[in-house]
């Protein structure tokens, strides 16, 4: 097996903190993966995780700020209530409304989303182009908002959004309000249902090229759970994306598989929106190729 290495024999006084707030955090394969690249490429930082949620994340900014940490990513469930805790917003992260990644610009908390882009790299890393196709989506939370505005403008022609009536749900009317309406540039047309209408879920999956999971269902402590109760909604001419990554195998991939589907888990949208945060951060590429053969080797435990 190969290692990381011992993060310990190569701190000192001049090693800078990045690290990730998010919650549940012990299935994170952020810092290993961030803390293999420093070392491989001979860079002073170290990648700790943070237990936060929503209730403690202002406090966790505050103290992160006062300790002068070069940046920090947030995962679910901060992405979209981090906004207001911060000094100045990236364009991708402006027009999604969420933030994946935060850079310390001198004193100024900085927040960007790489995770609509990640998301994007990982399908054409397996052979899929989303140019002209329609995707059902389902979710409109921090990952599912990058996902729907970046799809559209990497020419995704209809996307359906299906979303439960939650604190998250007013996002998702937002987000095709500004894909109809506000990207011009853009021929994508967005539709929104709710999750609870599974007649008309089940008419759209028929109809579309891809179907993404882009909320937190499969990933612990929902790892039992999927976003699809009858499978018969499946067939074997789908695509079906998940942006859990921890199993590697979700329970909605493992429906899609017994039917025959193309199934693409969240590991490569997890490598791909990491590497853009590390140049952030580091103005260095992120040795990519030397990660995935780390992350994919069987041995290593993730």
């Amino acid at each position: 097996m190969k290692s990381v290495g011992r993060i310990v024999g190569r701190i000192n006084g001049k090693t800078q903190l990045i690290g990730l707030l998010a919650t549940p955090i012990g299935h994170s394969l952020s810092p290993s993966m961030h803390n293999m690249a420093f070392k491989k490429l001979g860079l002073n930082y170290a990648y700790l995780a943070f237990e936060v949620g929503n209730d403690s994340l202002e406090d966790a900014i505050k103290g992160l700020r006062a300790l002068n940490v070069k940046g920090f990513n947030v995962s679910m469930p901060n992405k979209t209530k981090i906004l207001p805790f911060l000094d100045e917003l990236a364009d991708s992260a402006k027009f999604s409304g969420a933030v994946n990644t935060v850079v310390n610009d001198n004193g100024v908390l900085v927040g960007h989303s790489t995770d609509g882009m990640g998301y994007i790299r990982n399908l054409k890393e397996h052979g899929v182009d989303i140019t002209g196709k329609k995707m059902t989506l389902i979710g409109s939370g921090g990952a599912a908002t990058p996902i729907a505005i970046q799809a559209a403008l990497e020419g995704l022609e209809e996307l359906t959004i299906f979303a439960r009536h939650d604190e998250f749900y007013s996002k998702a009317v937002e987000n095709v309000k500004i894909i109809n309406e506000e990207m011009k540039h853009v021929s994508c047309k967005a539709k929104l249902y709710s999750l609870e209408d599974t007649d008309r879920l089940r008419e759209e999956i028929k109809t579309s090229d891809i179907l993404t999971n882009g909320t937190g269902v499969g990933m612990k402590p929902l790892e039992e759970f999927s976003i699809i109760e009858d499978i018969s909604m499946l067939r074997p001419d789908l695509i079906v994306t998940d942006v859990v990554y921890m199993p590697m195998r979700s329970k909605l991939l493992e429906q899609a598989e017994s039917i025959g589907c193309h199934t693409i888990n969240g590991i490569g949208m997890m490598i791909w929106q990491g590497a853009m945060a590390f140049e952030l951060w580091t103005g260095k590429e992120m040795p990519v190729e030397y990660i995935k053969e780390q992350m994919f080797e069987p041995s290593l435990q993730y």
